[in-house]
């Protein structure tokens, strides 16, 4: 609403503009009253009347700022504004107008998409439950159901709210709520988490947690909770502010005591309109935004790149992140002489052929096709595993209680299935997550380019976690969180580690993406999960990239070192200028002229934040 607001002041004043010169150069517009020397026309009249009541709402809005403790270099405007006013230069007013309410407007475009709602993850939140009455199913809402009630989750369906199985056993896909890489076995007993989805086989669950109190929802009300109370930001040109203002006026002041003539005042406030200030930092951050969409990062708003231009503090989610959210073969242990890990596992991926389950799927991908052979007297057990003929052996492969009964003291701390051949244990094959193979340069790149802190925060087990973050080159590894842990390990930062980059993938992230100072979503179409991400992210690389996050920091240190030289460009030349009005020899109509000259200059200056930042912002050269 304020966006629009601002868009309304920057039409109002062109239109102003426009009547203004139709009244006058066409109509030959006449003075309808004077006071003293100062004749009032019908374009002055309007213009005065657009330019009080910009100044009004200009002043409103400085004193909001000072109760927030925000000290801008608005106040000059109004004094600008006031001063042409008063010496009667309509015409230098409006130039003010004009660059005021535009560059306001040229902000607005630059940083005002944030704080979108995630449309995504409460369009994929639960509403309709199958309820069981009677042995009938009833379809209800969700917002419905009761504790003790008793719910059929049907294959591929997600869990409506949190409860536990009392009939069924099936796998459970948690991947996008607590970044576990493989579906979960749930048998009568355990728990449900909402928000999870269902494998291959019908299940009834008692209802344990309402709606409003449920995992899923749970997560909604945190980056709810956390887009409510966003991290206190000084915008660029505000830096400057007090000194600034404070240098104009000592000028227009002296010059106005020097020469004795309140003219001289005005003209100098005419050209220490802080407009090149106001539109420095936006061009280059609209430049910048535009170069971040060239190497395919969508950056929702222009505080995001100050902010990860000075991160110190990096936060990656594994699953989906850092992996590839694949599973790969890991190691092949045979317990038998009779098979080397060559047969074994071609004896075991030609079993699992035909099984939809993920560790399955990454078995047969992972083995060569001219390993894999026909399969005959296929059985599967649910939640079990799967037994078959091949080439004249009768295996069985899955769990170890399945396969090979009496060998449960066996210590396999990965992800792995058991096989045996004809009865006897074969030996097992251990699956690991696949890294992104450009994860271990991006965070090396990240150190050189400033990162004092990476960390790894995972709702995984800890022994997968300590694998990938050791592969990775992570050694603050934080694992087995749920996504209020996550949120609370953001939070703990301390301040000068700050600010926080959290960069993540999935539903679950979606809090701890609002909670850290910069979230940044891997959005790339398809992705589980991606589309909450991204919406609660400030960034969205859409590329399947991780090495895009070096490539976000980079652009955004040169964004802001151009930024920075564009202000203080700025700032130097409007007070160059200032110390010439201070002699009476610039007109405040000519003043507003220079100060588009300012402008222009600001702008073109603005733009170099499109060029190519250099190999050590890139992070591609040794410290």
């Amino acid at each position: 609403m304020k966006n629009l607001k601002r868009q309304w002041k920057f039409i109002v004043v062109l239109i102003a503009g426009a009547v203004g010169l139709i009244s006058q150069f066409a109509l030959h517009s006449k003075s309808l009253f004077s006071i003293g020397n100062l004749q009032f026309p019908v374009h002055a009249i309007i213009i005065d009347i657009i330019g009080i009541l910009m100044a009004i709402s200009l002043l409103l809005e400085i004193f909001h700022d000072w109760k927030t403790g925000r000290y801008g270099v608005d106040i000059l405007a109004v004094i600008a504004v006031v001063s042409t006013i008063l010496i009667g230069d309509v015409w230098a007013e409006w130039m003010i107008l004009v660059m005021m309410t535009g560059g306001e407007t040229l902000e607005d475009y630059a940083t005002g998409q944030a704080n979108k709602e995630l449309r995504a993850l409460l369009d994929k939140t639960p509403r309709i439950a199958n309820k069981l009455v009677d042995g009938k199913i009833t379809e209800v809402k969700v917002d419905d159901l009761q504790v003790g009630d008793t719910v059929l989750i049907k294959p591929g369906q997600q869990v409506p709210v949190d409860g536990q199985i009392v009939k069924g056993t099936s796998s459970f896909d948690q991947s996008s709520l607590t970044g576990e890489s493989v579906p979960v076995t749930k048998n009568p007993g355990d728990e449900l988490m909402s928000g999870s989805v269902n494998g291959d086989v019908a299940v009834e669950m008692k209802v344990t947690k309402a709606a409003k109190d449920s995992e899923y929802q749970s997560i909604v009300a945190l980056v709810k909770s956390s887009q409510a109370q966003p991290a206190k930001f000084v915008k660029m040109a505000d830096r400057y502010a007090i000194p600034f203002t404070v240098i104009s006026l000592i000028i227009g002041g002296v010059a106005w005591a020097v020469s004795g003539d309140a003219t001289r005042f005005a003209e100098v406030m005419v050209v220490a309109s802080p407009c090149p200030l106001l539109i420095a930092a936006p061009v280059a951050l609209v430049s910048g935004m535009s170069s971040m969409s060239a190497h395919h990062i969508i950056v929702k708003s222009g505080p995001t790149l100050e902010k990860l231009a000075r991160a110190k503090t990096f936060a990656f989610d594994k699953t989906g992140t850092l992996t590839e959210n694949q599973l790969i073969v890991d190691q092949v242990v045979t317990d038998d002489k009779s098979f080397d890990q060559k047969e074994l596992q071609s004896l075991a991926a030609s079993v699992e052929q035909q099984s939809s389950h993920v560790i399955a799927s990454s078995l047969v991908k992972a083995t060569d096709k001219d390993l894999i052979h026909p399969v005959t007297n296929l059985k599967e057990t649910t939640a079990q595993g799967v037994e078959g003929d091949v080439d004249g052996k009768h295996v069985k492969v899955g769990k170890l209680s399945f396969v090979a009964p009496g060998h449960e003291k066996l210590n396999v701390t990965s992800t792995a299935v058991y096989v045996s051949v004809d009865g006897k244990f074969a030996g097992y094959i251990t699956l690991k997550d696949k890294m992104r193979p450009e994860s271990p340069k991006t965070i090396e790149r990240l150190r050189r380019q400033g990162a004092e802190d990476i960390m790894m925060l995972t709702g995984d087990h800890k022994q997968v976690a300590e694998k990938v973050a050791k592969e990775a080159g992570i050694t603050d590894v934080r694992s087995e969180l749920l996504p209020s842990q996550k949120i609370q390990a953001i939070k703990d930062v301390p301040k000068h580690l700050r600010p926080v980059v959290m960069t993540g993938d999935g539903v679950n992230d979606a809090p701890s993406l609002t909670a850290a100072d910069v979230g940044i979503a891997m959005g790339a179409m398809g992705a589980k999960g991606a589309t909450a991400a991204s919406e609660s992210a400030d960034a969205v690389i859409m590329v399947n990239d991780i090495s895009k996050v070096n490539d976000a920091v980079a652009i955004s240190k040169h964004t802001m070192k151009v930024a920075n030289i564009d202000v203080l460009t700025a700032i130097g030349v409007v007070i160059i200028i200032e110390l010439i009005a201070f002699t009476g020899v610039i007109p405040a109509f000519w003043g507003a002229i220079l100060q588009e000259v300012v402008d222009m200059i600001t702008i073109s200056l603005g733009l170099l934040a499109k060029t190519k930042p250099s190999d050590k912002q890139f992070g591609l050269e040794e410290k």
